[in-house]
């Protein structure tokens, strides 16, 4: 007999982590296990926050459509099918997935990175600067630490403010900005050419793919597109409709591994590169993100870091660890990581199972 296990866990961060949305002082997210009749168990992470600013949902939601729609039908053989029942939730369906592509790699004695067929042994860490701090010190740190790009929390109207500074402290470091779909005009936004930024993510809202392709045809400037990348098929209008020059791609926000996976090869096809977001994960999806990370086509810097960014203690025994500016993905069975049970259950709000 087969089990799931939903933990709903809530670690606490170093700092605030700020966005033009608000501050996360902690991070609250649900670690979903699977466990087979041989006793292998599979992690994945469902990364929806707290409220509803990034998409419509939230750690409840998510714990809702989880054990009252998904999991109490899960069949490992046809999973697929059994979402496509269930109407959009992609993060509660990624981290149902997740879990399920751990444990068949671990079946096969494999690492998850080899089993989806990767190519990289490490990927490069891009760090974030948040609105909270001082963006130059933030800057600096990151450079100290190796970190290969940064990608700048703007405020909107004092962005050319925020760049300037930065570009004064170092004029040639690899910049982006995240607009976190803020902006409403593309005007607002030309005159950033002159910052020679690496990207301009997601300036406008989720869904608007007209606004975005006018953007860009104006920009010298890449524009990437995050919130509106929710499956394939959006990831495939956006490269007909000529909306963007990269993608950003993030297992949750997708709805999981065979979303993401179809994702990658039309981008090979296509020639369009593409990087792995970050959620502010605990090191479950984490070890997810660099696994995606080392597929061919994800050739610029993600979201990615070690886990002591920003948690004082990750959820996992063995941290996740930033070397040089690399960080190496797990070579271990499945995902590589193993859960400090221990401390996980400091930090367990609720917890809920059942057979299937």
């Amino acid at each position: 007999m087969n089990k799931a296990v939903l933990h709903r866990v809530e670690v606490p961060m170093k700092a605030p982590f700020t966005t033009a949305h608000g501050a996360i002082g902690s991070r609250e997210v649900i670690i979903v296990e699977l466990e087979d009749d041989k006793g292998r168990r599979g992690y994945g992470e469902i990364a929806a926050f707290s409220s509803p600013f990034y998409t419509e949902e939230t750690v409840t939601t998510a714990w809702h459509i989880a054990k009252d729609f998904l999991l109490p039908s899960l069949n490992e053989k046809d999973a697929t099918r059994i979402f496509r029942t269930v109407q959009g939730h992609p993060m509660a369906k990624a981290g149902i997935e997740q879990a399920l592509f751990d444990l068949k790699a671990k079946r096969e004695g494999r690492s998850l990175s080899e089993y989806i067929g990767g190519t990289r042994k490490e990927v490069a860490a891009g760090g974030v600067i948040s609105l909270s701090g001082d963006p130059k010190k933030e800057l600096r740190t990151l450079k100290q630490a190796g970190f290969q790009r940064a990608k700048v929390k703007v405020e909107r109207g004092r962005e050319k403010e925020q760049l300037q500074a930065l570009r004064e402290e170092d004029a040639s470091f690899p910049l982006m900005i995240d607009g976190n779909g803020a902006y409403e005009s593309p005007d607002e936004l030309l005159p950033l050419d002159e910052f020679k930024l690496l990207m301009i993510e997601q300036p406008f809202r989720s869904g608007d793919f007209r606004k975005h392709r006018h953007l860009q045809k104006k920009m010298n400037t890449p524009i990437c597109l995050d919130e509106s990348i929710r499956s394939f098929e959006d990831a495939v209008q956006a490269m007909e409709f000529k909306a963007c020059r990269i993608l950003n791609v993030k297992l949750s926000r997708v709805g999981g591994w065979s979303e993401a996976l179809q994702i990658h090869d039309r981008a090979v096809n296509e020639d369009m590169p593409l990087w792995c977001g970050g959620m502010v994960e605990t090191g479950i999806g984490k070890a997810h993100s660099l696994a995606l990370a080392s597929l061919p086509s994800f050739t610029l810097p993600g979201d990615l870091s070690g886990s002591d960014r920003y948690f004082e203690k990750d959820i996992i025994k063995d941290p996740i660890s930033l070397e040089g500016g690399f960080i190496r993905v797990p070579e271990g069975p499945g995902i590589g990581v193993e859960p400090d049970f221990g401390y996980m259950e400091s930090v367990t709000k609720d917890r809920w199972f059942q057979r299937y």
